[in-house]
């Protein structure tokens, strides 16, 4: 089965007017561990730290489909003159050049550079911040798991977008710590290199580490691939039925209740 997510925090491409989705395989049911009932399973580690995605998985993407999609393309047709689908346009070819590979993608000062908007970033982002819209399960989640332990975010958007958005969303009070892909460690994906950095950072091991995201590669397998507990947030109920997968994140606290 197929899930469908949106990669990022950076420019989308758009075709006819319409977000360009990716779509991640489905992985094999893993083989249970013990299945012989004279063997006891093993205990998991107390965790220590729980780590979580951003976009889709804390806040909705109408901030970022509003961003890049709409108020860019606005600005760029204020600058050059043009008219807002001729502005659209040029913009989206320009996302399209750089692709989501390299981590300019993910850089608001990098398109306001490149596409001579000046250098008032932060004015538009301002100016969007009704459209940064957390998921309403977010704030008593982060509440109750914030008593039992450290909380951070591990994401692939900039530093500036992490904290202007948790900001807006007001959820930046519940984490110790945020983690950017790209503006931390120069990788434009969550790695298990990534993960493993983070968890240096934090002074902790893989095994006491948690994190939850709506991606099934690059929260999950990533992770889970270092030796971290991982969580796939299938918030559209794909019908994925593995034990790794929850659709919410209140089922995500009831799952790791005794953790």
């Amino acid at each position: 089965m197929l899930g469908t997510v949106i990669l990022g925090i950076g420019p989308t491409r758009f075709a006819a007017m319409n977000l360009r989705l990716y779509y991640v395989k489905g992985v094999p049911d893993f083989v249970k561990i013990c299945p012989n009932r004279s063997v006891p399973a093993m205990r998991m580690p107390s965790a220590e730290v729980v780590s979580f995605d951003m976009n889709g998985t804390l806040t909705q993407n109408h901030f970022v489909e509003a961003l890049w999609g709409e108020a860019v393309p606005r600005l760029y047709s204020q600058v050059r003159g043009l008219s807002l689908e001729e502005s659209k346009v040029e913009v989206y070819a320009e996302y399209d050049k750089v692709g989501e590979r390299r981590v300019e993608w993910y850089d608001i000062k990098y398109w306001f550079r490149s596409l001579g908007l000046g250098d008032d970033w932060r004015a538009l982002l301002e100016s969007l911040q009704h459209h940064v819209r957390p998921y309403s399960d977010a704030s008593y989640v982060l509440q109750q798991l914030g008593r039992r332990h450290r909380l951070v975010v591990t994401s692939n958007a900039s530093a500036e977008f992490i904290e202007f958005e948790l900001g807006a969303a007001r959820l930046r009070e519940y984490f110790d710590s945020v983690f950017s892909c790209t503006s931390d460690f120069g990788e434009v994906k969550k790695t298990p290199d990534v993960y493993s950095r983070v968890c240096s950072s934090l002074g902790v091991e893989p095994e006491h580490m948690i994190h939850i995201g709506d991606h099934l590669h690059f929260d999950y397998l990533a992770p889970q691939e270092l030796g971290i507990r991982a969580f796939y947030l299938d918030r559209n109920a794909s019908g994925r039925t593995e034990d790794f997968v929850v659709r919410s994140l209140t089922e995500f606290l009831d799952r790791i209740a005794s953790v």
